[in-house]
């Protein structure tokens, strides 16, 4: 007899081995047409997966959190076979999952173009309709390489050939194709009805631009059309919205070959920067934080001493003089430890907060930059916090509070939290790591926060709460951080006198709030779509003239409000108004403020948003009066 229990803790007795597929049909028949995998002692299997034992299992449907990724590499599996059917030659290599979707490298006698991927998605379709049955099989590996060499698959050959001899290897067949695969997968082809392919691109066998140039066709799946309808609508917007294409239109700011990974700030841009800086100057004010200046190069025994050189050397630049080498600073850490380590500190001068600006460069490979969201040269809003063990949980909770109030003030309101724990590669024993990695849970605990937790994800010195904050448009980004490092200070020689006279290391806090501000103006960029609200955006307000009699009155306005602190500027030139206010609309200035005859004689401006809404006639001190309503100035 077997005993199945069940995720409601209910049990099922079976007299022989049975399949997921068969215990889910005892459940209800709307269960077993539902089913896409099981979860047996919580592990993911097929729904053919046969269990002889006594087991837990839960069944995987389209509402598990686990169908996503099964049904993306099914839909892999159905891209290969597609391609493989109307391209005969065509050898396989990898497909993985990623974010959003799936990919397929592919090995032929000429490369994929987008212009294939109707024929190729049509083929996929009609595989579809076939409802062919997913089976899974079970070889060694030598009998593996001899049954794809046989199907002329070299490349999957040589993959196979690279795992050790004795492993057993799973392949998944459906009609006519078989692939090498972990799994699990759909039960049938028919279970995969909500995906598209995205494009085309060229990728190098194993990674090495030695080898040979692999076509890799990128797709997308989802759980059901409206999924997928709703992500192609957040591509198109993400489209409208690509800060690149807004940093251009509005003049904001450029990136040029001669600077790969470095930005050049234009004057409406650098407005926003120094928007953002001087608000987050202010929260360094008030939350009791001395803003800090530290080198840009440090001798790299520095390095060495704080871990980064084992750790991070291969994303530092490096240069030399006079017979020494200095690392250009990826981080400010090891520089704020310096500042605190001139003078012997007592515990009541704890906790101890520094702030900076710091500018840091990491040699990011080219491939992954990305507009101003992804750069070798970037700022930070990076603060450190000296405290005793005491003292980390207030401090958390305080830091808690201030970032949740800067996202609110720059207009996000949906945020995770997400705890980064113990990475592999790592300074420290468990023990300390238990200690760091429970302060966390401790502060959110008392904040009343729930978390999300991510293994293996922290930083080499310490874990790290992360917050992630969730678009206009529904996309999520990963901006601020607090991360408890109990592994610097002693390295580099941080020390405090307790209260029985005896010198101990502080522990260091290491938190952001928006993290690097080029990618945070990014971010901000198409969030708001380039529509920022008045106190952020660098024009705040264009005065126009009808004819040339209203330019006095123009400037004059345009004086008295500049005095006032407002960032506004007057467009004299010889336009229609119409023209005018268009072109002002299209740069997203939040108000057009329009001068005539009557306006001119009676001292008012005529305002209008850039939303198109006539807010009628206003004096100049009443337009002041509403920018400072909105935070401007």
């Amino acid at each position: 007899m077997i005993s199945i229990t069940l995720p409601d803790g209910s049990q099922r007795q079976f007299d022989a081995p049975v399949t997921v597929q068969e215990v889910a049909a005892s459940i209800g028949a709307g269960l077993a047409k539902a089913t896409l995998a099981g979860k047996v002692d919580g592990r993911l299997v097929d729904a053919s997966y046969r269990i002889d034992r006594d087991a837990s299992l839960a069944i995987v449907t389209d509402k598990s959190p686990e169908a996503l990724d099964i049904l993306r590499h099914s839909t892999a599996h159905l891209l290969a076979q597609a391609v493989q059917r109307l391209y005969p030659g065509a050898q396989v290599t990898i497909g993985p999952v990623i974010d959003n979707g799936f990919y397929y490298d592919f090995a032929y006698e000429r490369p994929f173009t987008p212009e294939d991927l109707p024929a190729i998605e049509a083929e996929m379709q009609k595989i579809v309709k076939e409802a062919l049955p997913v089976s899974r099989s079970v070889k060694s590996r030598d009998e593996a390489i001899a049954f794809f060499k046989g199907l002329g698959e070299h490349y999957k050959a040589e993959i196979i050939a690279s795992i050790p001899a004795d492993e057993e290897l799973s392949l998944y067949s459906q009609g006519e194709f078989t692939d090498l695969c972990r799994g699990p997968h759909v039960p049938s082809t028919d279970k995969l009805r909500a995906f598209k392919l995205m494009k085309v691109a060229g990728a190098y066998w194993r990674g090495d631009h030695n080898n040979q140039m692999l076509s890799r066709i990128y797709g997308t799946a989802w759980l059901n059309e409206k999924d997928l309808k709703a992500y192609l609508h957040q591509l198109e917007e993400a489209e409208k919205r690509d800060h690149r294409k807004i940093g251009k239109a509005q003049d904001l700011f450029h990136l040029q070959e001669e600077g790969p990974g470095l930005v050049f700030w234009h004057p409406k841009g650098w407005s926003i920067w120094q928007t953002v800086e001087q608000y987050m100057r202010k929260v360094y004010r008030d939350t009791g934080y001395g803003e800090v200046r530290c080198p840009q190069i440090l001798d790299v025994e520095l390095w060495k001493k704080s871990g980064h050189w084992d750790n991070y050397k291969d994303n530092m630049f490096f240069t030399e003089s006079e017979k020494r080498t200095y690392a250009v600073k990826p981080m400010n850490c090891p520089g704020h430890v310096q500042v605190f380590n001139q003078g012997l500190h007592s515990y009541r001068d704890l906790p101890i907060r520094y702030g900076e600006f710091g500018a840091c460069h990491r040699n990011e490979p080219s491939g992954a930059l990305h507009g101003i969201l992804r750069v070798r040269g970037f700022t930070q809003d990076d603060g450190h916090i000296f405290c005793t063990e005491d003292q980390v949980e207030s401090e958390v909770r305080a830091f808690h509070q201030q970032a949740l109030k800067v996202y609110a003030d720059f207009g996000f309101s949906d945020i995770q939290i997400k705890i980064a724990l113990r990475p592999d590669s790592r300074l420290g024993d468990d023990a300390t790591w238990d200690k760091a990695e429970e302060a966390l849970r401790g502060a959110l605990r008392a904040s009343g926060v729930e978390w999300q937790e991510l293994p293996g994800e922290g930083a080499f010195y310490g874990p790290k709460i992360e917050y992630h904050l969730k678009d206009a448009i529904g996309r999520t980004w990963q901006l601020g951080t607090m991360q408890v490092d109990f592994m610097m200070p002693g390295r580099l020689g941080a020390e405090y006198v307790d209260e029985h006279s005896q010198r101990r290391h502080p522990v260091m806090l290491h938190r952001a709030i928006v993290g690097s501000m080029e990618r945070f103006i990014g971010i901000l960029i198409e969030h708001h779509a380039g529509q920022f609200p008045t106190w952020l955006a660098p024009v705040q307000a264009v005065l126009m003239n009808i004819t040339d009699a209203q330019a006095e009155a123009v400037e004059a306005a345009r004086k008295t409000l500049a005095n006032q602190g407002f960032r506004v500027v007057s467009d004299l030139r010889n336009e229609k108004i119409g023209y005018k206010i268009r072109e002002h609309t299209l740069q997203r200035v939040p108000y057009l403020l329009v001068v005539g005859d009557r306006e001119k004689e009676t001292g008012t401006l005529s305002v209008r948003t850039r939303g198109g809404e006539d807010l009628g006639s206003m004096s100049v001190d009443a337009f002041a009066a509403r920018l400072r309503e909105e935070g401007a100035g």
